[in-house]
């Protein structure tokens, strides 16, 4: 898969953590992967300057899969593809 289209693959769910800091956005990363399946991917909005570091840890301790880091008006846009 080309990266642009990983980039572009819908997710199943968004998290809006705009406006919440560490470490609410990975526990509720944490809460709401485990509502997926297997292959779905979560988009995950934020604009603490810490959730890029603690999401990439968290996606790398729990064996998901971070699949892009795109910057926004915003903040961040993470897709992260649960892998278990």
């Amino acid at each position: 898969m080309l990266a642009e289209e990983k980039t572009k693959q819908k997710p199943t769910m968004v998290l809006d953590c705009i406006g919440l800091y560490c470490p609410v956005p990975v526990m509720r990363t944490r809460e709401e992967i485990d509502k997926l399946g297997v292959g779905d991917p979560l988009e995950i909005l934020a604009d603490d300057p810490a959730a890029e570091p603690d999401l990439k840890a968290w996606a790398k301790r729990t064996g998901q899969e971070m699949v892009s880091i795109e910057k926004t008006d915003e903040g961040l846009r993470f897709l992260v593809k649960k892998i278990k």
